[in-house]
């Protein structure tokens, strides 16, 4: 699809969650070896590859934008849909003008293969292998140890387009953080669908830090998110090594037992607040933040209050507010006693000036300390990092900061 000896660019965009992130960090580093030119998806790339989320409506949207928008920018390029939405509704994207291949979740780690088979893609004829030092435009390295879900919450479409649980060899985990290591990245984000629930033969979470803690150099190693009963003392133990980040998510979903019960998840709501209380007597000054979806089917203002308070007294550093959105083949979806459109925006607007509020009050509980930060972009001279403990911090400087790990201290 190039010409001559043309390098063909290639954009590797993505919607969702942190999984969805390794992944494409992944296929990015695929990508590169072979010898393409990674540009981001702004610049009109000869071949631009979504990778697709559907947990909601709105991240629906954003993918069929994102899409629509690629083809605006290159008529004559290539617009792939990979993932998730894809794997729910392969018909649905392919109906999208512009959209030239849909490949579903079990393709992706094959899209680079299938991409020159089909002929979409003409290997460099060069043959050197391309950089992949920080390959997909990120200072933090996303490694994905864990896939699928065995839970089937009653809202969540997860299950149905992951499949089952299935975790990643440990020796295998190791190596690929070994391997980000040596390229200069500064932070590891272990990443999975149910990230408690790693299980390779026999070894757990647990053991997987224990492990990469004891045989690698990771300045900093985060975990995307885990459920209240994977909490434990002794997992939490691991915290006494200053290079685990103190950033805990822990998603809520609901502060009401009631509807608790009807989502299926698996704690009530005074085992989530054991489980807080537990992180935050064992690592101090820690970040936890969380997910709250309001509107379920059957929410009452009731409810939704019992919600808001327990999040009030979490005081959580983050709160991302879903409004329920419904996904066909899910158990909620059949549910009767729908919340309102009207209704799911007021509660939304209230969790969300909530969400604001806490988060400011947590970065206050900083100001006029010393904390590492690790720098990540620049955009119209001021630089943005993070915190181990998920503070993003901002700086005006003139030299070039990218993936330097320095002291800062927060002033204002």
């Amino acid at each position: 699809m190039t010409r001559g000896s043309e390098i063909p660019k290639v954009a590797l965009d993505t919607v969702g969650c942190k999984l969805n992130q390794a992944e494409t960090q992944l296929l990015a580093r695929q990508f590169a070896r072979a010898g393409y030119r990674l540009v981001s998806a702004s610049e009109g790339a000869d071949i631009y590859i979504l990778n697709t989320c559907t947990v909601t409506h709105v991240a629906d949207r954003k993918c069929r934008r994102r899409l629509k928008l690629a083809h605006g920018r290159n008529p004559d390029g290539v617009v792939v849909a990979v993932g998730c939405y894809a794997e729910r509704a392969r018909q649905e994207l392919a109906q999208i003008d512009g959209v030239d291949l849909v490949l579903d979740n079990s393709e992706k780690p094959h899209l680079l293969r299938l991409l020159e088979e089909s002929g979409y893609l003409s290997r460099p004829l060069h043959g050197q292998r391309g950089s992949t030092a920080h390959a997909g435009f990120r200072t933090r390295a996303f490694i994905k140890v864990h896939d699928g879900c065995n839970s089937f919450c009653s809202y969540c479409i997860v299950p149905l387009v992951r499949g089952r649980e299935k975790s990643i060899p440990l020796a295998q985990v190791i190596a690929e953080v070994k391997d980000r290591v040596a390229e200069g990245y500064k932070e590891v984000v272990l990443t999975g669908t149910k990230l408690g629930s790693y299980n390779y033969e026999g070894a757990g979470l647990k053991e997987l830090l224990q492990r990469i803690l004891k045989e690698t150099d990771v300045a900093r190693l985060r975990l995307s998110s885990l459920q209240p009963a994977e909490i434990t003392p002794q997992l939490i133990g691991l915290w006494r090594d200053e290079r685990l980040c103190r950033h805990f998510h822990l998603s809520l979903q609901s502060g009401s037992d009631g509807v608790l019960g009807r989502m299926k998840r698996r704690y009530t709501a005074a085992d989530y607040q054991r489980t807080v209380s537990l992180i935050r007597y064992m690592v101090p000054e820690a970040a936890i933040t969380t997910d709250i979806i309001v509107g379920f089917p059957g929410e009452t203002e009731a409810e939704f209050e019992e919600s808001y308070q327990l999040c009030k007294q979490m005081e959580f550093a983050r709160i991302h507010v879903f409004p329920y959105s419904p996904r066909q083949g899910t158990q909620a979806a059949g549910m009767p006693e729908r919340v309102g459109d009207g209704v799911k925006r007021e509660r939304s607007q209230k969790m969300l000036a909530l969400a604001e509020e806490s988060a400011q009050s947590f970065r206050r509980k900083f100001m006029g300390e010393t904390m590492m930060v690790l720098w990540e972009k620049q955009s119209d001279g001021v630089w943005s990092g993070l915190t181990d403990n998920y503070i993003r911090v901002y700086t005006k400087n003139s030299e070039d900061l990218t993936n330097k790990l320095l002291p800062v201290k927060l002033v204002e």
